[in-house]
Order: C-alpha cells, then structure tokens, then sequence
C-alpha cells in the first residue's frame, strides 16, 4: 500500500479503506480461484494495483464517463481505477466464468457501486456504447482495437491527453505488434510516470480513430 502512496496523495478515507482491503481480499480469493500468480500476491501494490493506476495518471475522466475494461481478468486495471474514479462508471467483462466470479466478490466488498460485471465477450456486448475501452494484455494490439471500435461512442470525453478511444497496458518490444495492428497508437512509458524498476518495459497505450 505504501507504493500507492508514494504517488497518490489525495485520496478519500473510503478510498484509502478500500485500496488497503484489496491485499486480503484477493488473497482469500486466489486460496479458492486462481487469478494472480502466487509470486504476484506479494507484490500486488507494485504489479496490479499502481500498474493500473498509470492509467490515471495520465487520463482525468470525468463523472459519468462509461468504461468497459475488457477482458478484465482479476479486476484490472478496472477495480483499482473504480476506487479511484467513484464517479465514472466501469463494466468488467471477461470470457471466464470464473475470473468475473472473483472480480464481483471483490467489488461487492467493497462497495463498489460504479462496477458492473458481465461474463461475456466484448463482440456479444449490444445495444450499449462506451467512452473508453481500458485492457491489460488480453490480445494484441490489433485485435483489442478491432473488438473496442464497434462499442465505442462517436463523441469525445475531456481528459488530460486522451479523448475518445481505447487505453491497454502492454509490456515489452511492441513494434511488430503495432506494425501488424495497423493502428497508429501514441506510447507512453509508465516507468517515466512511476520510476519502479518492473516498469520499465512497460507502456500505456493510446489509440483513437
């Protein structure tokens, strides 16, 4: 948790209450459902938590603004930016029965109350548009952008230095991934916002039409 502090100051109690209860509840939740390697559990401030916060970093997104994370996993990057955000509205999808388990428990001991969840693919989401995508890892580069543009609203939400789009979090060489992706992304380097050295190779991803 200090790791989070490091670099966020401004938070709520009920914030600061909810960062400190992720630790034991994912904890109580890999004993029964693997989500989070066993090494990562130690090191979830660092690896999940502050890793998904680079994302706030650099978008401010304002109230009401609709968020799908997709193929959210565990929870992320959508869980911890649900504290952070409590006025912006998150969907959690993932393909795994399993994963969305885990991820409703937590956000249901929370409190959560800007957090839906769906067991679903993104390309069986209808009838409903999004501002943003948000993903971490899931698929490479031209395939999220493939699965976001058709749940992607048409207008601009204000931010920081992002509009409308998708923002996922990849790690490593990635250009053959963008070359083959046919997208035109703006790269930011996460260790330049947070200089821990398990960011180093680790980017934010901005992509827009």
């Amino acid at each position: 948790m200090e790791i989070i502090l490091k670099y966020f100051s401004d938070f709520s109690p009920v914030q600061l209450k909810q960062f400190e209860a992720l630790k034991g509840l994912y904890e109580e939740w890999n004993e029964k459902i693997n989500v989070i390697s066993r090494k990562d559990i130690d090191s979830l401030y660092e690896r999940h938590v502050l890793h998904s916060l680079s994302i706030a970093a650099v978008a401010d997104f304002q109230p009401d603004t609709q968020i799908l994370d997709l193929g959210t996993g565990g929870g992320f990057p959508g869980i911890p930016l649900a504290i952070f955000f409590p006025e912006v509205q998150f969907h959690l999808v993932d393909s795994i029965g399993k994963k969305i388990k885990v991820v409703q428990g937590v956000s249901e001991a929370l409190g959560l109350k800007n957090v839906t969840t769906a067991h679903s693919r993104v390309e069986d989401i209808k009838n409903r548009k999004f501002d943003i995508v948000v993903s971490r890892a899931v698929a490479p580069l031209g395939d999220l952008w493939r699965w976001s543009k058709p749940v992607l609203k048409k207008s601009a939400v204000p931010g920081k230095q992002f509009e409308k789009g998708l923002i996922c979090l990849k790690g490593g060489d990635l250009n053959q991934e963008i070359a083959d992706s046919g997208v035109k992304p703006r790269l930011l380097n996460i260790y330049d916002i947070f200089p821990e050295e398990s960011f180093k190779d680790k980017y934010i991803v901005l992509a827009k039409s």
